[in-house]
């Protein structure tokens, strides 16, 4: 039912405009060729203009960054003494056909449009400033189109190169963030187009062992206002991106949130959201995870080191045994036994050997007395010499 509407609707629109376009040839078969019109005249035209402009409207089915900027007046102004050359007859219609095609069909006329924000009122000044002299010189006055052809191909020209010049948007970073730096002019739509992210970025994941420093910053890739506000937020032992469950913890302008020895209370998550002008531009999310210390051979060598101040030096087994059996001692009483029997059988070596050397000199002290004695007869003592020597 609804498409059926649309198109009675367009096939209205398209017979008035058939209607009304026979009565202004009519007028203007009239009219041609008188240069200037009298004030009844261009009052009956004007208002024929307009009325042919709003009907013809729906014709012209996107923008442009002609119809961006340039009033509607100052078209009707400018197209007012289009001739068709052709024809030699006066056609506004024409004249606003030729606008679209040099203006909202051309590609190079868009993309020159497409600055950074705040920059389109440089866009209309620079517009404005190449199409309002053609404006006034053409008011009123009769020009055939090849005139307007060259006129406004020449302004289009001249307003690419000059816009082409104008600061360009820094673009979009994803995946989050309010990027006002990001928006680009859209001479189709007549507004900027924005980055259109969310404003809550991906979570992401941190883990530490425990006791040890760990670091958040609250940074993002693309430009931040001068007047921002950061604040920190935390949501204890979860992993979640939902704000009833964070508390506040520091409000300020430092986007470095630091943990000089993390602990497990610290587990959770961080959240960062940096303001500007009570706005909020993005929030930032670290999941923090900390890890024990592995402590289980650290409690292995404290056991040892126990150990091994017992009494006497004992250490005991380990069940199924280990390298440290083979360095028991054994008991005192056994170690004094054995020591004892050492030093027994080392005294009693050294005596023996002392009283065997004594015993010796005696003897060969006797010998020699009982050669040296005058009752006795003389007797050979080589031997003797022999034997010492």
């Amino acid at each position: 039912m609804m498409e059926r509407r649309q198109w009675l609707w367009w096939l209205c629109c398209a017979a008035v405009l058939l209607c009304c376009l026979g009565r202004q040839s009519d007028i203007l078969e009239n009219l041609h060729p008188v240069p200037r019109m009298d004030m009844e005249g261009s009052l009956f035209n004007l208002t024929s203009l307009s009325f042919l402009t709003t009907i013809t409207s729906p014709l012209w089915s996107s923008s442009s960054c002609y119809l961006c900027f340039v009033e509607v007046d100052d078209s009707m102004r400018l197209c007012w003494g289009h001739i068709l050359t052709e024809y030699n007859i006066r056609n506004v219609d024409s004249c606003f056909r030729k606008l679209q095609k040099i203006f909202d069909n051309e590609p190079h006329v868009i993309e020159a449009g497409r600055v950074g924000k705040g920059y389109d009122q440089k866009l209309k000044e620079i517009l404005n400033a190449e199409i309002m002299p053609i404006v006034e010189e053409f008011d009123r006055n009769m020009n055939n189109d090849t005139v307007y052809d060259e006129r406004l191909q020449t302004a289009a020209d001249n307003f690419i190169a000059a816009a082409s010049q104008l600061p360009r948007a820094s673009g979009c970073f994803p995946p989050c963030g309010f990027q006002a730096s990001g928006y680009v002019y859209n001479c189709i739509t007549c507004q900027y187009d924005s980055c259109e992210f969310p404003l809550d970025c991906p979570v992401k994941e941190i883990t530490v062992e425990e006791n040890n420093r760990t670091r958040m910053r609250c940074d993002v890739p693309f430009p931040l206002p001068y007047n921002i506000e950061v604040v920190w937020r935390f949501a204890e032992e979860v992993k979640s991106q939902q704000m009833d469950q964070f508390e506040e913890v520091i409000v300020g302008t430092d986007r470095l949130y630091s943990i000089p020895s993390a602990g497990l209370q610290h587990q959770g998550t961080y959240q960062c959201e940096i303001y500007s002008d009570q706005r909020s531009i993005v929030r930032l999310y670290y999941h923090l995870r900390v890890t024990p210390q592995m402590v289980g051979g650290h409690s292995e060598l404290q056991e040892i080191f126990d150990l091994s101040l017992l009494p006497g030096g004992r250490i005991v087994p380990v069940s199924g045994g280990t390298a440290f059996d083979l360095l028991r001692l054994p008991s005192p009483p056994l170690l004094t036994a054995c020591l004892t029997s050492l030093l027994t059988l080392l005294f009693i070596s050294l005596g023996f050997l002392y009283w065997w050397s004594t015993k010796k000199e005696m003897s060969d002290a006797e010998l020699v007395e009982e050669v040296q004695d005058p009752g006795c007869p003389a007797m050979d003592l080589s031997f003797l010499n022999s034997s010492n020597s």
